[in-house]
């Protein structure tokens, strides 16, 4: 399955709105499981890291399963945006409905609707609405390169994981851990440790180099050369999305050999006598790279014990020197 299976169909309007190009696109896929099914997909958004390629990271700020308002920060054409939407959820008729609330250039407004159809064949077509407008023309070229391939590589990844039924998890590829630490100190300097990744190649000896890009508040990416336990090198990018003093969440886009997929937090908890830290990670195995990284003997569930070692390593020698950071503090 390619984003090149993707059926599309492209309506442009002029808009009141001081002559603005209002664009209508509409793209369609077919999916070879219940509606369903692919409704709750599309449904749960918290989940959408792990199912969309471009989405980084997504939170409920309030809301039910009819209405809801929430947070996403994904990628456009390489860059990372993010956006308040209002969502209304008809379950029965197997339809979503999504309208921006506060957009970020160059987006002006933006809206459309996730519509799913069944078939006489037993399969579904579900159909991806978008209608926008742009602050400016070159804004509009933008966002037609933007909504064209995001829709095209979620629908594709959608069609994927539905057909898959999410079979990572039955066929033991998917794992999800947290370790956690209490520190006895403030959360604003165990969030300042871990926010300030530029400075880990002297506090962290796991991390041998680190390119830290912040263009927008509260917006980071990472890229970073670390070192395992057993003494091989990776390089991991990563696209950060940081609340002060609360959480940090993350999504890799350069991945390890033997991970299809990695998302995970940092959480920061006030308990009144100190702050519990946490991080969490959900990752993917990549089955393809075992053998050449392990060993013709090495079975899956070697290999899940390995990345989750690696990765538990890494993440605790982390909190334990955020530990000893924040609590020299006083």
């Amino acid at each position: 399955m390619t984003v090149h299976d993707v059926e599309d169909t492209v309506h442009q309007a002029e808009a009141a709105e001081g002559g603005h190009t209002v664009r209508e696109v509409e793209h369609e896929i077919t999916v070879s499981a219940p509606a369903d099914a692919v409704y709750r997909l599309i449904a749960d958004v918290e989940n959408w890291p792990r199912i969309f390629p471009p989405t980084v990271h997504v939170e409920r700020v309030e809301g039910d399963d009819r209405e809801e308002r929430i947070r996403i920060w994904a990628t456009g054409n390489g860059e990372v945006k993010h956006w308040t939407s209002r969502r209304v959820l008809d379950r029965a008729g197997l339809r979503v409905d999504f309208r921006q609330e506060v957009s970020t250039p160059p987006v002006a407004a933006m809206g459309g609707a996730w519509i799913i159809e069944n078939l006489p064949s037993g399969q579904c077509r579900v159909r991806l609405l978008h209608d926008y407008r742009a602050v400016d023309a070159a804004g509009l070229a933008w966002l037609d390169e933007a909504v064209d391939r995001n829709s095209r590589t979620e629908l594709a990844a959608l069609k994927e994981n539905a057909e898959r039924g999410l079979a990572a998890e039955d066929e033991g590829l998917l794992c999800s851990f947290e370790d956690a630490v209490r520190i006895d100190g403030t959360a604003k300097d165990v969030y300042d440790f871990i926010n300030e990744a530029h400075l880990w190649p002297e506090r962290l000896p796991h991390v041998d180099s680190v390119r830290l890009d912040e263009p927008v508040p509260g917006l980071q990416t990472l890229e970073m050369d670390t070192r395992s336990k057993d003494g091989s090198a990776h390089t991991t990018k990563s696209h950060r999305v940081t609340f002060p003093h609360r959480k940090i969440a993350y999504k890799q886009i350069t991945l390890p050999a033997l991970m299809t997929l990695h998302t995970g937090y940092w959480t920061f908890t006030d308990t009144g006598s100190g702050v519990t830290a946490s991080s969490q990670h959900t990752f993917v195995l990549d089955t393809g790279n075992v053998a050449r990284v392990l060993g013709p003997d090495a079975t899956t569930a070697d290999a899940v014990a390995y990345v989750r070692t690696a990765l538990s390593t890494n993440s605790l020698a982390t909190l334990g020197a955020a530990k000893a950071y924040a609590e020299s503090r006083g």
